[in-house]
């Protein structure tokens, strides 16, 4: 039976040389987020580490999507065929199935009570000014009390006491969800698991209709039932292969002091208030690795998890825009906390790269406020490519189109708080920039364009030049 937990990926990732493996001692207190950062960010490295200060029999890892390839690993999906086939299994819903506990690796060990205690997982302080420690990679499993639909998704968790963390909701799908248990007056049950099948994380992050399955998705990506276990302490079903899983619920006439945090977008979101919490069970396995994900100053996991789905679902978009622009490759930068996207396109008509470029930026997600499109010529993934055919075939004038007083990401910082609607409304400015050549030029005028760029580096390999 095929593996649905992270392990294999894991394994995987070290074997092909993407991972670094941490066996001198670490701290999560104080420099275990700055080693995984590092690895990654100057070794283009994942981290795991097997010895945490304070944590015996715990091992952590963390930044093992930080970038496509690593992704290509965990889901089996050649690096040139990642958006296409995503978006093709996504149609191919399977829905998940129920197994029985005493074959589900998070039923290891289970724990309740006042023996439930937060500190023992090595969360993570992570950024210099956050507010705490946090468990930034768990995946809340929810059901709408109406329809007793699932929905799961990401949220950033600050632990606020032995057993409560906050619980931060953006106005978005389990916000909806949510607020029908408030007006019900009841706590909303809530089981969040860590540590799975990189299939399932993508699913949960990505943005889709309200009241669709998201492991269905993740079936479809996995071209198999995702395997679930029904909880101890509510009526909710996690992942069988999980590595750990709290179970609780969420007040809904508490608020508590959360924040600030280093998000992905780079910048910190200030401290406020958010919805708490409760835990009353704990499962995991014996040996449980705990995904340690780096949320905060770019690149990490965080960045492009959102990143890949923010392409898939713009690739989708623009397939129906015009009867299908033809669009080459889609980037959501990371670097830039997913807030600039990159269009590489073949345009045929006057206009089309703004119209490409006005769709991309009124997608499935708010995240991006800045998009640019190239030419085919153009690596849509070399900031220095794109940032050349900027200054070289755009005339600001005429190229560079803003479009103010628009709904933005609720956590763009920069953008300004809409007063009544809460402090992740935000309206700010989108804007565009058509770094694409003209398409009334003559072929010849086109490929002397093209030409302008000094390369003479495409064929070589340089691995068959080294020792």
């Amino acid at each position: 039976m095929p593996d649905q937990s992270f392990r294999t990926m894991l394994a995987n990732l070290e074997q092909q040389g993407e991972m670094i493996r941490f066996t001198k001692e670490v701290d999560p207190l104080t420099n275990m987020a700055a080693v995984q950062w590092r690895a990654y960010n100057e070794m283009g490295k994942a981290s795991l580490f097997t010895n945490i200060a304070g944590h015996d029999g715990w091992q952590a890892c963390s930044q093992i999507v930080a970038d496509r390839r690593k992704w290509s690993i965990g889901l089996g999906i050649g690096e040139d065929q990642l958006l296409g086939e995503i978006g093709a299994r996504f149609g191919a819903e399977i829905a998940p199935e129920t197994v029985a506990a005493a074959g589900a690796p998070v039923k290891q060990v289970k724990i309740t009570g006042a023996d439930v205690d937060l500190s023992d997982i090595p969360s993570l302080f992570t950024s210099e000014h956050d507010g705490g420690r946090y468990l930034a990679s768990g995946i809340a499993v929810i059901k709408d009390p109406e329809t007793g639909l699932r929905n799961i998704s990401v949220h950033r968790q600050q632990i606020t006491g032995k057993d409560k963390t906050g619980f931060v909701m953006l106005p978005r799908q389990a916000r909806r969800i949510f607020d029908k248990y408030k007006e019900r007056g009841e706590p909303m049950p809530v089981s969040i698991f860590f540590g799975c099948h990189p299939a399932i994380f993508y699913a949960a992050s990505f943005t889709t209709d309200f009241g669709r399955d998201e492991l269905a998705l993740a079936g479809g990506l996995l071209g198999e039932p995702v395997r679930m276990v029904a909880c101890e302490s509510n009526d909710l079903e996690v992942p069988a292969e999980a590595e750990l899983v709290l179970e609780g619920e969420v007040a809904t006439d508490l608020m508590e002091p959360e924040g600030p945090y280093g998000e992905v977008t780079g910048t910190y979101n200030a401290g406020g208030t958010s919805e708490v919490f409760k835990v009353n069970a704990i499962t995991r396995r014996s040996d449980p690795i705990f995904y340690a994900l780096h949320c905060g100053a770019p690149v990490t996991d965080a960045q492009s998890t959102m990143a890949l789905g923010i392409e898939v679902a713009t690739k989708r978009h623009l397939s129906a825009v015009e009867g299908g622009i033809e669009l080459i490759d889609v980037r959501s930068v990371t670097a830039s906390g997913d807030m600039m996207l990159v269009l590489k396109l073949r345009p045929r008509q006057p206009g089309q790269a703004k119209t490409a470029l006005m769709a991309a930026l009124s997608g499935p997600y708010l995240h991006p406020k800045l998009a640019i499109a190239v030419d085919e010529d153009i690596d849509a993934d070399d900031l220095r490519q794109v940032s050349w055919s900027m200054v070289t075939r755009v005339h600001a004038s005429e190229d560079v189109t803003m479009i103010p007083n628009t709904r933005v990401f609720g956590l763009d910082s920069i953008s300004p708080n809409v007063p009544g609607f809460g402090q992740y409304t935000r309206l700010g400015t989108k804007w565009l920039i058509d770094a694409t050549l003209p398409v009334n030029l003559t072929e010849k005028e086109r490929q002397e364009f093209m030409a302008a760029y000094p390369k003479n580096y495409a064929s070589v390999r340089l691995e068959d030049f080294l020792p």
